[in-house]
């Protein structure tokens, strides 16, 4: 991050971490390294997913997959969180799994299974942009996922048109307008031009050694 911290998920203790995909299975957490070294800085989450520092650098936002919520803690100087907020839950058929911000301080989420891309405002208030789902499947997964029977077997399959199992957005071009996707199924990257710029990665600006 901005602070040279690097933060790591880890998204369930179970093993196999299929058994993790269940609601109520709060065991995943959050670890930071930065010069101290590494130490669990949040626990008790719900299958954590990708985390993402908020524009104002005063937020760690975080999807929680399984839980069905995107998260944030209070960023301290030192590293450490603050106690757990509840950004937004989301609704049947959508596992929230990468995240980013746009310069407008929404955040965008993509959601497994469902292919879904959905624009959150500040707020909480959530858009979905676009959804590319098949709704026999979505169907049949949101059935197993309602009686704690979810494997993998249910991530192993993608119905959509263009997306396949979409697991991740960033954002790329001179303007940073191009937000591309990733897909877990996919062997290549889809993309469309976003309403407003995403923010910059920190990483693009990091100092390598030479």
């Amino acid at each position: 991050d901005f602070a040279g911290r690097f933060w790591v998920t880890v998204s369930t203790r179970q093993r196999p971490r299929a058994r993790g995909y269940r609601r109520g299975c709060d065991d995943g957490f959050i670890v930071v390294v930065d010069a101290r070294g590494a130490r669990i800085a949040a626990d008790g989450l719900g299958y954590t997913n990708e985390v993402a520092v908020s524009p104002d650098r005063q937020w760690l936002y975080v999807n929680e997959t399984f839980a069905r919520r995107l998260s944030r803690f209070a960023l301290h100087a030192d590293g450490s969180l603050g106690a757990k907020e509840v950004v937004t839950e989301f609704g049947p058929g959508t596992f929230p799994d990468g995240l980013a911000f746009d310069e407008e301080g929404h955040a965008w989420v993509v959601s497994i299974v469902s292919n879904r891309v959905i624009r959150i405002a500040p707020d909480g208030a959530q858009t979905i942009w676009f959804e590319d789902a098949d709704a026999g499947q979505l169907a049949r997964v949101e059935a197993a996922y309602e009686a704690d029977a979810m494997d993998r077997s249910h991530l192993a399959e993608s119905s959509g048109l263009r997306l396949r199992n979409v697991s991740s957005i960033a954002f790329a071009g001179v303007e940073r307008r191009d937000a591309l996707l990733g897909c877990l199924l996919g062997d290549r990257l889809q993309s469309f031009e976003a309403p407003a710029a995403g923010v910059e990665p920190t990483h693009w600006r990091y100092p390598l050694a030479a």
